[in-house]
């Protein structure tokens, strides 16, 4: 039984590796459901991620990230696309390890500037859209992504498709 057979797919990453876009793309080729975390979480809010922060804390945010991921995993099996912090959590890391295959996608600091640029929903980033700040901040959190992940993708100067066949190819070993 492969990966795909038995649990979820979890794309986790920084922000503007392309997470969204590729689990939307691979919930359609392999007919699974596809979750945003960070949609969801703003639909049950009425509110942007980034007002989330502002009014009720990061602590806050992460609690609801926590509880949707503990939600989630305990359904259906689907494809979810996680915000960029959810591996700032041992029990998220363990929770998506036990439930599913973790997809690490990632990108160079000068993609991810590109990508996110002109997206004011990004709190982490507010004042700090540059490559210096979006490199530290990277590799602050490099260490979990690489503990948290099954398979590694790179998503630089790759087109949708060639990502997604990479996965599903990786996937069905």
């Amino acid at each position: 039984m492969n990966s795909l057979q038995k649990q979820h797919l979890i794309l986790i990453g920084f922000m503007g590796t392309g997470k969204s876009t590729v689990a939307r793309q691979l919930s359609r080729q392999l007919e699974l459901p596809f979750f945003e975390m960070d949609e969801m979480i703003v639909q049950e809010q009425g509110m942007e991620i980034s007002n989330i922060f502002q009014e009720k804390g990061e602590a806050y945010f992460r609690d609801l990230e926590t509880a949707l991921l503990k939600k989630l995993l305990q359904e259906e099996k689907g494809i979810l696309s996680c915000g960029g912090g959810i591996i700032l959590r041992d029990e998220n890391i363990q929770a998506m390890k036990k439930h599913g295959t973790v997809i690490l996608l990632t990108a160079k600091p000068e993609t991810i500037l590109k990508r996110v640029q002109h997206n004011q929903s990004r709190p982490v980033l507010n004042g700090k859209k540059n490559i210096d700040d979006i490199t530290k901040l990277m590799k602050e959190r490099e260490e979990r992504y690489h503990m948290t992940a099954d398979i590694l993708i790179s998503t630089d100067g790759k087109s949708l498709s060639q990502i997604c066949e990479e996965i599903a190819d990786m996937i069905t070993k």
